[in-house]
C-alpha cells in the first residue's frame, strides 16, 4: 500500500522562509536613516562652501532636501518593487506546490484503483479457477457414475448410465468425443443374439439367459438412438439443431448392430469392417464426410444407401449383402471398392455417380445387379473394375450440376446415342 506523504509546509511551498514581520518597518527605517544621513551630509557640505549669497545657500539646501527626499523615496520605491517581486515570486511558488500536490493526489487515486482493479481481477481468476475446477470435477465425477451405471450386470442401470452420459456430452461440447468413444466401445462388446424364444419347459436358467438377451438388446437399440439422434443436423445444415453433435466419428469395427439407421444424418469417418448389421439397415441421403469403412461387414436383411454422398473413400470389399441392396443415387466422391463382395439379393447401382475408381473385381451377384443411369467421371480410373455385362460408355459429355464430364455405365453390347442424358 502506498503512503500518502504529509501536506507541505508553506516553507516547503514556496520554496524559501517568507519574509519576518520585521523587515519592512526595519526597511523604512533604514531608507529613512540614508536619507537623513544624505541630507546631513549635502547640508554640512553646502555650510563648508560659505556661500556669500543667501539665496543661492537656500537654494542649495532645497536641492540636498530634494536629493535627500528622492533618496528616501526612491529607496522605498526599490523596496516595494522588491516586495512585489517577493511576493509574486512567493505565489508562483505556492502554485506549483498546489499543481504538485494535485499531482501526488492524482498518483496516489490512481495508484489506489490499480491496486483496486488488481485485486479485483485476482479474485475473479481465483472464482473463476474455482468454478472451472468444480465443474471439471462434477463431470468427472458425472461420467465415472455413468460409466460405472454402464458396466451394471442390470439393463435399468446401463439404461440410465446411457442417459447420463448423453447428457453430459449435450451439456459440455469438450465431452462428445470421449462420449461417443464409450458408447462406440459398449457396441463393439461381445453380444449374442436371443434367438429363439426358450420352450415352455426350459429352466430357469434358460429363461433368464434369454431375458438377458432380451433387454441387452434394447440397451444396444438406445444406444444406436441415441448416438443417431445426434447425428442429424435438421433440415438446414448450414443452421443445424441443437442436439446436433459435428464432427463425429464412429468405430463400431465388429460390433453387432440391430436395425442402424443413419438416414440424413450427417458423420465424419465411420468404421463398420467386420460388423453384423442385423434386420434392416437405412443410410438414405447420409452424408458421410470421412472416410467409409465397411469392408467384411455382413447385411442380414435390406440396405438401403440411396442417396448417399460419400466424401472419403469407401470400402465395401467382401461385404456380404444378404438381403436387397440400394445404391441408387449414392455420391462417391473417393474411390468405391466392391472387390469380392457378395450381393445374395438384387443391386441397385441406378443413378449413382462415381468420381475416382469403382471396383468390383470379384464380386458375385446371386441375383444380377442394374447400374442403369448411373455415370463415372472422366477420365476413367484404370483401376476400376465392373460387373460382367456392364462398362462405361465410349463418349462422355456435361452432367448439368456436376462438373467435368462423364461416361454414362452402360450394358456390354449397347451404346447410347446421347452419352450421359
Amino acid at each position: 500500500m502506498t503512503d500518502v506523504p504529509d501536506r507541505p509546509r508553506p516553507a516547503e511551498r514556496t520554496g524559501r522562509a517568507p519574509l519576518p514581520r520585521w523587515t519592512v518597518p526595519v526597511a523604512a527605517v533604514v531608507v529613512l536613516l540614508t536619507a537623513t544621513v544624505v541630507l546631513i551630509v549635502l547640508w554640512r557640505w553646502i555650510d563648508d562652501l560659505a556661500l556669500a549669497d543667501p539665496e543661492k545657500r537656500a537654494a542649495a539646501h532645497l536641492d540636498a532636501v530634494k536629493v535627500a527626499a528622492s533618496i528616501a523615496v526612491g529607496g522605498g520605491g526599490v523596496f516595494a518593487l522588491y516586495l512585489a517581486a517577493r511576493r509574486q515570486r512567493t505565489q508562483e511558488f505556492e502554485l506549483a506546490a498546489r499543481y504538485a500536490e494535485l499531482a501526488q493526489r492524482d498518483r496516489v487515486q490512481a495508484h489506489t484503483e490499480h491496486v483496486a482493479e488488481t485485486n479485483r481481477l485476482h479474485a475473479e481468476r481465483v472464482a473463476g479457477d474455482a468454478r472451472l475446477d468444480a465443474e471439471a470435477r462434477r463431470i468427472t465425477e458425472l461420467y465415472l457414475k455413468a460409466s460405472e451405471q454402464l458396466g451394471s450386470d442390470k439393463a435399468p442401470v446401463r439404461l440410465a448410465g446411457l442417459y447420463a452420459l448423453e447428457r453430459l456430452a449435450q451439456d459440455n461440447e469438450g465431452q462428445r468425443r470421449t462420449v461417443v468413444n464409450v458408447m462406440c466401445a459398449y457396441l463393439r462388446m461381445p453380444y449374442p443374439q436371443p434367438g429363439d424364444p426358450p420352450a415352455d419347459d426350459a429352466d430357469e436358467p434358460a429363461r433368464a439367459r434369454y431375458s438377458d438377451r432380451l433387454q441387452e438388446r434394447e440397451v444396444r437399440l438406445t444406444t444406436l438412438g441415441i448416438l443417431e439422434s445426434h447425428l442429424r443436423p435438421g433440415d438446414d445444415p448450414a443452421r443445424p439443431v441443437d442436439t446436433f453433435w459435428p464432427d463425429t466419428d464412429l468405430d463400431l469395427t465388429g460390433a453387432v448392430l440391430i436395425d442402424l439407421n443413419l438416414s440424413h444424418c450427417r458423420v465424419g469417418t465411420v468404421r463398420f469392417s467386420g460388423a453384423t448389421l442385423t434386420g434392416e439397415t437405412w443410410c438414405r441421403e447420409a452424408t458421410f464426410l470421412g472416410d467409409a469403412w465397411f469392408d467384411g461387414a455382413t447385411f442380414t436383411g435390406i440396405a438401403r444407401f440411396g442417396g448417399a454422398t460419400f466424401s472419403g473413400h469407401a470400402w465395401f470389399d467382401k461385404a456380404a449383402f444378404t438381403g436387397a441392396t440400394w445404391f441408387g443415387g449414392v455420391t462417391f466422391t473417393g474411390d468405391a471398392w466392391f472387390g469380392g463382395a457378395t450381393f445374395t439379393g438384387g443391386a441397385l447401382f441406378s443413378g449413382a455417380a462415381f468420381t475416382g475408381s469403382a471396383s468390383f473385381g470379384e464380386a458375385t451377384f446371386a441375383n444380377g445387379t442394374w447400374f442403369g443411369e448411373a455415370m463415372i467421371a472422366h477420365p476413367v480410373s484404370e483401376l476400376s473394375v465392373w460387373p460382367p455385362g456392364w462398362r462405361p460408355a465410349e463418349d462422355h459429355g456435361v452432367v448439368e450440376g456436376r462438373e467435368g464430364t462423364w461416361h454414362r455405365v452402360i450394358q456390354s453390347g449397347t451404346e447410347p446415342d446421347d452419352p450421359v442424358a
